[in-house]
C-alpha cells in the first residue's frame, strides 16, 4: 500500500437506512425496508446470512422452539413450500432455511458480508448517522437499525494460563465452520448452560473422554425431538394461520400459554399426573405452558423444581454425580431453561467425568490441561460453553455514539434505558430489534422479531407520510417504561437468581432484569396502542 492509499479518506455513501446483521432480524428488516422503497445498506461480519445460526455451529446446536413456529410468517407461499424435518431443527437445517429465504427473496444483494461496523456516530446538525466499517467505508443514513441479536457477544472467562495451553480451545458461539473432530481426544467443557447441555452429549459420543466443569447445576427438561410425519406436516400447514395467531398473542410467542389453573390449587395426584404427561411430551410447554403460578409463587415453583430433581436422581446412576447435577437454591425457570437430548443420561457413560467447581474451583490453565484446587485434568481441547454478554453486549460493543457524542455504553453504564426496548433517548432514529426492555429472549424469537420490524417500519412510514425526519423517545417515557419493566420483573421469581437475564454472568455488569416479562401478547398491545395514539412517548419532528 502506498502513502496516498494509506491516507485516502473513506469512501462515503448516503442511504435512507442501514441495517446491521443478517440473521432472522436483519433479513426481514431488509425485506420490509426494500418493500417501502427506501435505499438501504446492510452489513454482516460473517461471510453469509444466518446470524446466530451462522456462528453457533457447535455439536448439538438446535432450536428450542418447534420448527413450525421458528420461522417467518410474512409469506404464505414460503410457509407452504418449506418442509421441516423434525420438531426441533438443528443448526444446519435452520441455516439452510435462512439461506433459502435470502435466495428466494433476493436479499443478499442488500448486504456487505465479511464487513464489521466499527463505529456509528449521530450528527445532530444533519440529523444523520455516520456508519464506519472495517473496510474503510463511511455510510450516512437517516435511520440506523440494529439486528445484531440478543446472544451474539461471546463471553470467554478470564482464566490464568489460557495462553499456555498446548491444545486448541473453542467457544460454542464462535465455532469453526470446518467443524472439529474430537475423535480420540480428551475434552474439557466449561459451562452447563444451554450450549453446554446441548453439546456435551454429542461430544461425549465422539471423544475419548469428556470432563465437564460445572459451576452451577442447571435444570433441564427433555426436548423429545422426533421427525415430522407427512400427516403431521399436512395438518400443520393446514392450520398454520391459526397457529401463527396464537403465537402472536401468547405469553412467550409459542402456540400455547399458561393453563387457567394454579399448581397450588391442583389435587396432588392430578398435579403429578400432569407433570408426568408434560415431561413425556417434552419441550418448553412443560414449564411455560403449565400452571400459571409457577413463576410467581415460590411454593408452586418448588413443586415443579422438586419433580425435576427427582427425575435427575432417577436418571443418573451414581448418587454423588446425581447430587452434584441437582440444582438447589434458585427457582426453576429463572435461568434459561434448556431442552436436552439425553444430557443427564450422558453422565452414566464411562468416558464422562463431572467436576463441581464449587467444591474444587479452577486454579489455572496449564500446558496440558486444567488444574483445579484438587488436581490437574489432562486435556487435548477445551470448549467454553460460557455464554454471552446478553442483550446489551451486542449493542454496546458496536461503538454507538448519540447526541453530543455520548457513547451508548456510557448511557447504559448503570443498566439499559430504553422505550419499548426499541429506542433510547439521545440516540435519534436508532431502532433496536429485540433490544433490552422488550420480550425477546423470553420466548420464540421470530415472533418477537417480526413484530418489532413491522412496528419500526410502520413508524418509518409515519415519518415519511408526515414529512418528519427525527424520532426519539422522551426522557419521561423512557423512565416510565423502565419502571414498568422492573415492576413486572419484581412481581416474579426471576430477580432472585443470578442469571444472564440479570447480567450476573458478566463481571461488573449492572444487576438489572433485561427483558420485558409482561408477555408477547401484552407487549404487542402496548406497542399497538402507542402507535394508535400518535406514537405517544416519542418526540417526532
Amino acid at each position: 500500500m502506498n502513502s496516498s492509499e494509506a491516507t485516502a479518506p473513506p469512501k462515503k455513501v448516503k442511504v435512507d437506512a442501514v441495517v446491521i446483521g443478517a440473521g432472522f432480524a436483519g433479513l426481514y428488516a431488509a425485506y420490509r425496508l426494500r418493500g417501502m422503497g427506501l435505499s438501504l445498506r446492510a452489513f454482516e461480519r460473517g461471510q453469509d446470512v444466518g446470524g446466530t445460526w451462522y456462528w453457533n455451529r457447535y455439536p448439538g446446536a438446535s432450536s428450542d422452539s418447534e420448527s413450525w413456529v421458528y420461522a417467518y410468517t410474512f409469506s404464505p407461499e414460503l410457509e407452504q413450500e418449506w418442509e421441516w424435518s423434525c420438531r426441533f431443527p438443528g443448526q444446519a437445517e435452520i441455516l439452510r432455511y435462512l439461506q433459502h429465504v435470502a435466495t428466494r427473496f433476493d436479499l443478499r444483494r442488500s448486504f456487505d458480508f465479511g464487513t464489521r461496523v466499527t463505529r456509528a456516530i449521530y450528527d445532530d446538525a444533519s440529523q444523520r448517522w455516520r456508519i464506519q466499517t472495517d473496510q474503510g467505508e463511511e455510510v450516512e443514513c437517516r435511520h440506523l437499525i440494529t439486528a445484531v441479536g440478543c446472544l451474539s457477544a461471546a463471553q470467554v472467562p478470564t482464566l490464568a494460563g489460557l495462553e499456555d495451553f498446548n491444545g486448541r480451545w473453542f467457544h460454542t458461539g464462535e465455532w469453526p465452520h470446518e467443524g472439529v473432530d474430537f475423535s480420540g481426544m480428551r475434552v474439557g467443557i466449561i459451562g452447563t448452560g444451554s450450549s453446554g447441555i446441548q453439546s456435551i452429549p454429542v461430544i461425549a459420543r465422539e471423544a475419548a473422554h469428556v470432563t465437564v466443569f460445572q459451576r452451577t447445576p442447571n435444570f433441564s427438561v427433555p426436548a423429545r425431538n422426533a421427525p415430522i410425519s407427512a400427516a403431521h406436516r399436512a395438518t400443520l400447514k393446514k392450520k398454520i394461520m391459526e397457529i401463527r395467531e396464537t403465537c402472536r398473542w401468547s405469553t412467550i410467542g409459542q402456540p400455547y400459554d399458561w393453563r387457567d389453573v394454579d399448581a397450588l390449587s391442583e389435587d396432588p395426584t392430578a398435579l403429578r399426573r400432569q407433570f408426568e404427561a408434560d415431561w413425556k411430551k417434552g419441550g418448553f410447554e412443560w414449564m411455560f405452558g403449565s400452571y400459571r403460578d409457577l413463576m410467581v409463587d415460590p411454593k408452586a415453583n418448588t413443586l415443579a423444581a422438586d419433580f425435576v430433581r427427582e427425575k435427575i436422581t432417577e436418571i443418573v446412576k451414581d448418587p454423588d454425580t446425581a447430587r452434584k447435577l441437582t440444582p438447589q437454591g434458585y427457582p426453576i425457570g429463572t435461568k434459561r431453561l434448556p431442552l436436552d437430548m439425553g444430557y443427564f443420561e450422558t453422565f452414566n457413560r464411562d468416558n464422562v467425568t463431572l467436576v463441581d467447581l464449587r467444591e474444587t474451583p479452577i486454579d489455572t490453565i496449564v500446558a496440558n490441561g486444567i488444574r483445579t484446587s484438587e488436581r490437574t485434568y489432562p486435556l487435548d481441547a477445551i470448549v467454553f460453553a460460557t455464554g454471552f454478554d446478553a442483550l446489551t453486549g451486542p449493542l454496546t460493543r458496536l461503538n454507538i455514539y448519540g447526541r453530543d457524542g455520548e457513547p451508548l455504553a456510557a448511557k447504559w453504564s448503570t443498566g439499559p434505558q430504553t422505550y419499548l426496548g426499541i429506542c433510547t433517548h439521545g440516540f435519534p432514529n436508532l431502532f433496536m430489534i429485540t433490544g433490552p426492555g422488550s420480550p425477546s429472549v423470553l420466548g420464540n424469537m421470530p415472533t418477537s422479531i417480526e413484530q418489532h420490524v413491522d412496528w419500526i417500519c410502520d413508524l418509518l412510514g409515519h415519518l415519511e407520510a408526515t414529512g418528519a425526519s427525527l424520532v426519539e423517545p422522551t426522557p419521561e417515557a423512557e423512565l416510565v417504561w423502565g419502571a414498568h419493566v422492573k415492576a413486572l420483573a419484581d412481581a416474579t421469581l426471576f430477580p432472585q437468581t443470578d442469571s444472564w437475564y440479570m447480567g450476573a454472568n458478566i463481571p461488573g455488569k449492572p444487576r438489572v432484569f433485561l427483558p420485558y416479562i409482561g408477555g408477547f401478547g401484552a407487549y404487542r398491545k402496548v406497542c399497538d396502542d402507542i402507535a394508535e395514539n400518535n406514537y405517544e412517548g416519542f418526540r417526532i419532528e
